[in-house]
C-alpha cells in the first residue's frame, strides 16, 4: 500500500482543527435554542413549497440574484418597516445563509486583526467565536437588566482610545439578549446611541429574536432611531420558521453591504428556500409566530417554576418576556464549567457563563434553554440537573 499524502506542510495559518463530527445530544438539553419541534409548521411549508413552484418554480433553472430572491426581500423589507419602524427597501438589504453567515462577512469586512470589538459582557458564543477568528480584540461592556450601561461604555471606549486602540463597532442583541434574556429600554438605547455617535463608532445589531415576543411591549430597533446610516442591521429566520431553514438577511449602507458580500462563499441563497419562505409569509407565517409565542410562554413558565422548586433561594434569574433563554446566576465561586462535562454525561446538558464571556469569567452562570424539551421534560430535568449538581458537591439545597 502507497504511503499517505501529508497535507501538515500545507496548511494555510489561519487554518484550525475543527472535525465535522456529530452535535451530541443529552436526554435533558438544555444547551442548544432548538425551536418546538410539534410547533414548526410543516403543513404550511409544504403549501407553500407546492404555491411557489406553481407561481416561479421554472426559475430554478437560472441562478438567483446574487442578493437574494427580490420577492422576499421586499416582504422583509415590509416587515422591518411594519415592525420595526425602519425606513428600507429591498435595495437596501441581502439574503444570507442564516444570521450567522451575516454576522460573519460583517465581521470581516470591518474587523482587522488587534481591532477591538465591543459587546454585552456575556454575549452569544457563535459571535464571539467569529471574532476571535478573524483576530478582533474583544471586549465586553457592563450590563443590567436594562442592558448595556452607558457609563460603562463611555468607559470602555475612553479607556481604548487612550490605550491607542481602534474600536471598530458595537455589536448588541438588544431584544431577548443572548444569554443574558433581558431586553434593552428604549430610554437605554437612545443613551448607547448618543455614546456611541460622540465616539463616531457604529452598531451592529443582532436583532434575530425579535419576534419571539409573548408578553410586555415591543421596543423599536435601534436602526430606527437612527438617520446617519451608523446602525447596520441582521435578522433571521431560524427562530421564527426552523434553523433548518438557514435563512437570515443583512440590512446595511451600500458601501457596507459591497465590502461584506466579498467575503460570501457560495453564490446567493438556496431560491429553493427563498420561494418557501416568501409564500409562507404572504400566507400563515404571523399567525404561525402567535401560535410558537404561546407554546414558548408556557414552556419558559414551566422552566421558572422547576427552577425555584428545586433551586428555591440559592439561585437567582431573570425571567424574560421572550425569546428561548433563561440566564441562572448560582453563588460566586460556583463552577458549573468545571462540572459541565460530568453533568452531561450524566444526562444535562447547559452552557456555563465563561463560554459567553470575552474573558473566560462568569463560571457561576448557565444558561438554559427551553424552546425544544416539552414541559414535562423540562420540569424532570432541572430537577435531574438539581440533583446531579448537589450529588457532586456543586449546589446544596
Amino acid at each position: 500500500m502507497a504511503d499517505q499524502f501529508n497535507y501538515d506542510n500545507l496548511f494555510s495559518a489561519n487554518s484550525r482543527e475543527a472535525p465535522p463530527g456529530s452535535v451530541r445530544h443529552s436526554k435533558y438539553d438544555f444547551a442548544v435554542a432548538y425551536p418546538d419541534p410539534d410547533n414548526l409548521p410543516l403543513e404550511d411549508l409544504i403549501e407553500s413549497v407546492r404555491s411557489g413552484f406553481e407561481r416561479e418554480g421554472r426559475d430554478l433553472a437560472y441562478y438567483s440574484s446574487a442578493s437574494g430572491d427580490p420577492e422576499l426581500r421586499k416582504l422583509v423589507a415590509e416587515k422591518l418597516t411594519r415592525e420595526r419602524n425602519m425606513k428600507v427597501t429591498a435595495d437596501d438589504m441581502v439574503l444570507t445563509s442564516g444570521s450567522g453567515e451575516a454576522i460573519g462577512i460583517l465581521i470581516q469586512a470591518l474587523t482587522d486583526p488587534g481591532d477591538v470589538v465591543l459587546v454585552e459582557e456575556f454575549v452569544y458564543l457563535g459571535t464571539l467565536n467569529q471574532m476571535r477568528r478573524y483576530g478582533a480584540d474583544v471586549v465586553g461592556v457592563k450590563c443590567d437588566d436594562d442592558g448595556i450601561v452607558p457609563a460603562d461604555l463611555d468607559s470602555v471606549i475612553t479607556e481604548q482610545i487612550a490605550k491607542g486602540k481602534k474600536v471598530k463597532y458595537l455589536y448588541t442583541i438588544p431584544a431577548f439578549q443572548n444569554p443574558m434574556g433581558w431586553t434593552m429600554s428604549l430610554e437605554r438605547r437612545k443613551q448607547v446611541l448618543e455614546v456611541t455617535g460622540k465616539h463616531g463608532i457604529p452598531i451592529f445589531e443582532d436583532d434575530c429574536y425579535a419576534d419571539l415576543r409573548f408578553e410586555g411591549e415591543d421596543v423599536t430597533s435601534f436602526h430606527s432611531l437612527d438617520d446617519t446610516g451608523r446602525v447596520v442591521y441582521a435578522g433571521s429566520f431560524s427562530k421564527i420558521i426552523a434553523p433548518g431553514m438557514r435563512m437570515g438577511y443583512l440590512v446595511a449602507p451600500k458601501p457596507v453591504i459591497s465590502r461584506a458580500w466579498s467575503f460570501k462563499s457560495g453564490g446567493a441563497v438556496s431560491q429553493f428556500t427563498a420561494l418557501t419562505i416568501a409564500e409562507f409569509m404572504k400566507n400563515g407565517m404571523q399567525e404561525h409566530i402567535e401560535v410558537q409565542n404561546q407554546a414558548l410562554m408556557v414552556k419558559r413558565d414551566a422552566m421558572v417554576a422547576a427552577l425555584g422548586e428545586n433551586f428555591g433561594s440559592s439561585v437567582t434569574w431573570i425571567v424574560p418576556q421572550g425569546g428561548l433563554y433563561i440566564w441562572v446566576k448560582f453563588p460566586k465561586g460556583t463552577d458549573l464549567n468545571a462540572v459541565q462535562e460530568q453533568v452531561f454525561e450524566e444526562g444535562v446538558s447547559y452552557y456555563n457563563g465563561s463560554q459567553f464571556s470575552p474573558t473566560g469569567e462568569g463560571s457561576n452562570y448557565l444558561r438554559l434553554c427551553f424552546g425544544h424539551p416539552s414541559t414535562d421534560t423540562i420540569r424532570e430535568g432541572i430537577g435531574e440537573l438539581a440533583k446531579i449538581l448537589e450529588k457532586i458537591g456543586t449546589f446544596s439545597g
